[in-house]
């Protein structure tokens, strides 16, 4: 039965043109697991990008940035697509999106690039989260959120340019592009 649903799902995506599966965070934490497991140094010092993750939205990008320092992260670069057409719907990173300000980019109304270079609660409540987070991108306290100059497509010169900079890049690219991607 849930097969059935699965291939529901799926062929209604299908008719409609809809790329946009998320991975669930279970699963990307079994699968990072299992590269920690051959090599807990496996992301030590390294760049990790996130090429095709909307922020506001991705699994992906919660789990990098909640274990960044468990993972000994460098840097964690993620970057959204403009439009998103899942805006809020997932992942409500900063809760109410009337609380941002337009010049930091609005999800359905810019490409955001985050640059995350440390990660520390903040709030003194004595855990790290991602209201942590939230505050620290907002502040732009030792991390980055900018708008993009362009749409925020992993083929456009600007994700290029990020990708050059990165020694791993983990994400969840759309399927109708899979070919092109890899």
């Amino acid at each position: 039965m849930a097969r059935e649903a699965s291939v529901k799902n799926l062929t209604n995506a299908k008719r409609a043109k809809n790329d946009e599966f998320y991975t669930q965070f279970i699963d990307i934490q079994k699968e990072i697991e299992k590269y920690l497991d051959y090599d807990p140094n496996t992301f030590r010092n390294k760049v990790v990008y996130c090429n095709c993750d909307d922020p506001f939205e991705s699994n992906f990008f919660r789990y990098f940035v909640l274990n960044y320092n468990k993972l000994g992260l460098k840097l964690l670069i993620t970057t959204s697509y403009k439009p998103s057409p899942v805006a809020n719907t997932q992942l409500k990173l900063f809760g109410d999106d009337k609380t941002l300000k337009k010049s930091k980019g609005r999800p359905k109304i810019t490409a955001n690039k985050f640059i995350i270079s440390e990660v520390k609660d903040i709030d003194g409540d004595g855990e790290f989260n991602l209201k942590d987070v939230a505050k620290q991108l907002k502040a732009n306290k030792n991390n980055e959120w900018t708008p993009l100059e362009g749409d925020g497509d992993f083929r456009s010169n600007e994700c290029i340019e990020l990708l050059k900079q990165s020694d791993i890049v983990v994400t969840n690219p759309p399927f109708s592009l899979f070919r092109e991607y890899v």
